[in-house]
């Protein structure tokens, strides 16, 4: 069984093999992604303890077993699917905005600390650049953050966190010329 660990992923010691969820919430090694029933993008996996964790308290039964995959396409309102196409969960069923997912603000870039796209836009609009990322690293070496539980993908945000800068500096440079 591998547990979520962000400090590895940002010293790049991050296990790259698929990771599958099993009956305990565990995250094992090895497993073939399955693709949304919805989408037909292929998920990632995640584990049922960050489902769980997400979902809205009536919806808590439907989940008490099963691997489950993350669908991270944006415009798809599946969150969750299970393995054997028998149920998935929505947007709607969340208790929380999925930031990749997200149209209108607040969309959620780091579930850990709090950020989200209007901080970073308001940032670089100011200053030309966003210390959002460097600070998101910082705190996960101090080992501060919970990313298997608060983020609904399962995963560290800083990978997401850094495209997103990169592509609102990009757009407010371009609105500025």
């Amino acid at each position: 069984m591998i547990r979520m660990n962000c400090a590895a992923e940002l010293s790049g010691s991050h296990n790259s093999m698929p990771e599958r969820s099993d009956r305990s919430g565990e995250v094992e090694s090895g497993s073939l992604d399955r693709a949304c029933g919805k989408c037909l993008g292929q998920g990632r996996p995640v584990s049922r303890k960050t489902v769980m964790l997400m979902l809205k308290p009536d919806l808590l039964d439907q989940a008490k077993t099963g691997t489950y995959s993350f669908c991270s396409a944006p415009d798809c309102p599946v969150v969750y699917f299970d393995d054997h196409g028998t149920r998935c969960f929505t947007v709607d069923d969340l208790r929380t905005k999925v930031g990749l997912k997200a149209k209108e603000d607040p969309i959620h870039l780091c579930y850990c600390f709090g950020f989200d796209e209007s901080h970073m836009r308001e940032e670089i609009s100011q200053t030309g650049e966003t210390t959002i990322p460097e600070t998101i690293s910082r705190l996960i070496r101090e080992g501060l953050c919970a990313c298997d539980a608060r983020n609904p993908s399962g995963m560290c945000c800083l990978g997401e966190v850094n495209k997103r800068a990169k592509v609102l500096r990009l757009q407010l440079s371009k609105t500025q010329s």
